[in-house]
């Protein structure tokens, strides 16, 4: 089978790799790059676990293939962190324990940052929406949502 090379960056740094046509996204993070945050999970783009962004879209990386990210921006739930510190909604998670095993945490992270960068002030119910895409069998979702909303609160303190 014929490899591509491509450039991707990821969580700002620049990447060099070759891959195969068939190699999933999450693959390539993971097994070529080290960046295991994003879990894999169902490979069918239900269950969220994959969740990164591309190009500042949140997409299920177990859906995409690596030559399609060729020159694209990559963020991981790796590059939620500053330095090592955690970002606020990581510190929320931890404190609202809105993770149990973790599985499901990354892509929930993923997808609750994005939402939270397009809406300062989200309802219950639109942060419910917003994650609907990600699921979680551990935490019943109540302790998620009071991550998130804490959040939306704190940053909107900030501003």
């Amino acid at each position: 089978m014929s490899e591509h090379n491509i450039s991707v960056t990821v969580n700002g740094t620049h990447h060099d790799l070759t891959v195969e046509p068939r190699t999933l996204l999450v693959s390539a993070l993971r097994e070529e790059l080290g960046y295991t945050g994003a879990n894999v999970g169902c490979e069918t783009g239900r269950c969220g676990a994959c969740t990164v962004r591309v190009d500042g879209e949140t997409i299920k990386s177990c859906t995409r293939f690596a030559v399609q990210a060729d020159g694209a921006e990559i963020e991981t739930v790796e590059g939620l962190a500053d330095d090592g510190d955690l970002s606020a909604l990581q510190e929320q998670f931890q404190e609202h324990h809105g993770l149990q095993c973790g599985y499901c945490t990354p892509g929930m992270l993923v997808t609750a940052d994005t939402f939270l960068q397009e809406n300062e002030d989200p309802s219950r119910e639109e942060i419910r929406a917003a994650i609907e895409g990600n699921l979680c069998r551990c935490t019943g979702y109540q302790n998620i949502v009071d991550a998130i909303e804490a959040t939306a609160d704190q940053l909107g303190e900030q501003q």
